[in-house]
């Protein structure tokens, strides 16, 4: 078998790198300094014909640069597969279930009370069983492969007793999961959060034998996220990039794309919107980049709330000089930390920034879609109906796409087809 991605391209610059590059999860011309680089991957194109296995990295496997990494290092069919399964099962150990395809069903009693008809309504693809409960071991597992295969070829800078540490910014869901995945290799990991980090989050870290590095402001910071601060100088001390901003770690953009790949086997052409929260933006990111290959158009609308949405202004300033598409090179003019304070109930989408904009603004720009700013009453109604009238045991920012359809129910027909992704279980 042989993979599909041929490269990786910086959406901003255009400087290139080959799939073959071990490490290769920078742009070239990105520094300390200047993050306004993303690498994306490059595909030549082929039919969409994923295989029916369980485990999605063996299912979707031909689609993923991951594999094409490994097969361009030299490493045999066999070899590849062995890799994914052996670390599928470490992980399994550790977080009691290993990587498995996540559940698409129509909701009839979410969907009946926002009064779709019976042709029409609310998919709910629920990520709240997934290891690390939620989607974010989706992105950071391909992380992790792309590790163990430049590893497996004998092209990685360390052995495996001497390996350095991983690190991540993130108070939640995606430290959880980093962590889970670091713990399974039994790879050291750094994780930074903010002083306000939960006390459950601080104690499931702790328990999972992760290094917690505490952030606070300091009055010489530049704008922008003290927890990403800290998580990039000591990336450029050399730990590793191991969380789910395509800015820090382009391999997290792979993995990701498994979810997207989900729901276009099980609803393909039939789903007309799909609604994703947006903090980071991976997730949306991957979701959009996913439809494209796999050659569906559902209209993508990207949910932020109104304490923190710099997606939105992003996606008018794109349009304003020039066009939602491409606008990488007009990074400046389009996306900066955002202003104020963040505050939101969904806590989790409140990223300063929203790092993988680019991807989002192209895939909402190619599908029709568009950005979407949820009120408070808003998640917190969309909160209530996921989860005492849906059933989904998830938390806040988990079910902050569901209400961006409560935000544009109005303007959906009755007879609409739309996805929204649950993931984030609660841990109250």
């Amino acid at each position: 078998m042989t993979g599909v991605v041929t490269g990786l391209v910086c959406a901003v610059c255009g400087a290139r790198e080959s799939i073959a590059t071990p490490l290769s999860w920078l742009c070239p011309n990105a520094t300390l300094s200047d993050r306004h680089h993303v690498l994306h991957f490059e595909s030549s194109v082929e039919p969409f014909r994923p295989t029916d296995d369980v485990n999605p990295y063996l299912a979707f496997r031909r689609y993923l640069a991951v594999d094409s990494l490994g097969e361009s290092l030299g490493l045999s069919d066999a070899q590849r597969v062995s890799i994914i399964t052996s670390a599928d099962e470490a992980v399994s150990r550790v977080a009691g279930t290993g990587f498995l395809r996540t559940p698409l069903t129509r909701s009839d009693k979410l969907s009946e009370a926002l009064g779709f008809s019976a042709t029409g309504g609310i998919w709910v693809k629920d990520e709240t069983a997934n290891v690390g409960g939620s989607h974010k071991a989706r992105h950071i597992f391909t992380e992790l492969l792309h590790l163990l295969m430049v590893e497996a070829a004998g092209r990685a800078p360390w052995t495996p007793t001497t390996r350095p540490s991983l690190a991540i910014a993130s108070c939640g869901n995606a430290a959880i999961a980093a962590s889970t995945l670091a713990a399974a290799m039994s790879w050291p990991i750094a994780v930074h959060v903010p002083p306000t980090a939960s006390a459950a989050v601080l104690a499931t870290l702790e328990k999972l034998g992760a290094t917690i590095v505490v952030c606070p402001r300091r009055d010489t910071d530049p704008a922008g996220d003290p927890c990403v601060l800290r998580f990039r100088e000591a990336v450029a001390a050399g730990a590793i990039p191991f969380g789910v901003q395509g800015t820090e770690n382009a391999w997290c953009l792979d993995g990701g794309r498994t979810i997207g790949w989900e729901i276009t086997e099980e609803l393909g052409h039939f789903a007309d919107r799909i609604f994703v929260q947006a903090g980071g933006g991976a997730l949306a990111a991957c979701v959009g980049s996913s439809m494209r290959i796999a050659g569906v158009h559902p209209k993508l609308h990207a949910v932020q709330t109104q304490g923190c949405a710099p997606l939105e202004r992003a996606w008018k300033n794109a349009i304003a000089t020039g066009g939602a598409r491409n606008a990488g090179p007009r990074w400046s003019e389009c996306m900066w930390p955002w202003e104020e304070t963040p505050s939101s109930f969904a806590d989790g989408i409140l990223d300063d920034e929203t790092y993988d904009w680019i991807s989002v603004l192209d895939a909402m720009a190619d599908t029709g879609g568009s950005p979407v700013v949820v009120t408070e009453d808003q998640l917190h109604r969309a909160y209530d109906l996921v989860r005492n009238v849906g059933g989904f045991n998830s938390c806040a920012t988990g079910i902050s796409g569901f209400a961006g359809v409560l935000a544009m129910r109005d303007s959906i027909s009755d007879d609409e087809r739309i996805v929204v992704i649950v993931s984030g279980v609660s841990r109250l």
